[in-house]
């Protein structure tokens, strides 16, 4: 990407995102298939496997990052896409059309996802001395990295057990029967499905280089690349899944998918790259007072939207996590 003209890289970052939107168009579709012929709900079916595609991402952004000795990036791109995925990709979703809500599931897997969001700042915190967090941060162990690992497999374990214990859902639809072979053949819908995810996280790898080398060039500061723009970058699958998922009237598939994500890019993405080094993952200042209060603050609000909404997500909610993204980007370039 280096070597091309700033012209030509927007013209990548444009044929990518037009090659992410057939593969999340394909990726949504199946799923819903899957969903239907499974009897599982789509909230549970976006939480679990289509969030651990579109989350690859993230974990190989990071993982990356942190072997090549930048930890601060790949803390900073787990944390800014859970920012992303709950204030902008909710957001959009929530006002492109009210999103509907499964109760039981969406307060189960919420809860989880907004203990997921306390474990990972209360894992970072330096308890051997707390009064200098503000000024020179925390650091999330090694150890900590293998135990958001074990705590993934029992996620994913949990989830499984929970899809078999009858929770179901009507059928999706009419346009979900008539789709092309959909009940034809099992392995041809989990194919077509692994190959909506490779497409979708095949494109992100193209585009995340393009989008950094771009904001380079634009000076775009390195410290708030990770938290901003990378995060952007690496949660383009969910966006493009949700987005396109809520004008298929699956919106209950694209909340299940952010809150997945969420959850996944704490016991996954932050777990899996402090587990590959040897001093963990560093928390510079600036997380404990700008990055992990913004996190924390709007997985509460949506857990507030969630709590006080009837059967929908409405769009005033959508609004307001919108704007609290907006902001905290400004602030993330004022403040750092």
């Amino acid at each position: 990407m280096a070597g091309l003209p700033l012209p030509a890289l927007f013209a990548v970052i444009a044929v990518t995102l037009y090659t992410l939107g057939k593969g999340a168009d394909w990726l949504v579709e199946e799923a819903v298939i899957l969903s239907v012929r499974w009897g599982i709900p789509k909230t549970l079916i976006g939480a679990t496997i289509v969030s651990l595609g579109t989350t690859t991402p993230e974990a190989a952004v990071s993982v990356l990052a942190a072997i090549e000795g930048s930890p601060d990036l790949a803390l900073g791109n787990a944390v800014g896409s859970i920012i992303c995925d709950t204030g902008l990709i909710l957001g959009i979703a929530t006002l492109i059309s009210p999103l509907p809500l499964h109760r039981s599931i969406v307060n189960r897997q919420g809860w989880l996802q907004l203990g997921a969001g306390f474990l990972l700042v209360i894992a970072s915190l330096p308890f051997s001395s707390l009064p200098t967090i503000f000024t020179e941060g925390g650091r999330l162990p090694r150890g900590m990295g293998f135990i958001f690992l074990g705590l993934l497999v029992w996620y994913l374990w949990q989830s499984i057990r929970w899809s078999l214990n009858g929770e179901s859902e009507v059928a999706a639809g009419p346009e979900v029967l008539k789709t092309p072979g959909g009940f034809s053949n099992m392995l041809s819908v989990l194919l077509k499905l692994v190959g909506g995810i490779f497409l979708v996280v095949g494109s992100s790898w193209v585009l995340i280089p393009a989008v950094r080398e771009a904001a380079h060039r634009l000076n775009v500061p390195e410290s708030i690349i990770a938290a901003t723009l990378v995060a952007f970058g690496t949660s383009l699958p969910e966006l493009v899944t949700a987005v396109t998922a809520v004008r298929k009237g699956h919106g209950d598939l694209a909340i299940g998918n952010v809150i997945g994500a969420d959850i996944l890019n704490v016991l996954f993405v932050a777990g899996a790259s402090a587990a590959v080094t040897g001093g963990g993952l560093l928390a510079p200042a600036h997380f404990f007072w700008l990055l992990f209060p913004v996190m924390l603050f709007i997985l509460i609000v949506f857990r507030i939207g969630i709590l006080v909404s009837g059967s929908q997500l409405k769009r005033p909610f959508g609004a307001i996590l919108l704007a609290i993204y907006i902001l905290s980007t400004i602030l993330s370039y004022v403040l750092i």
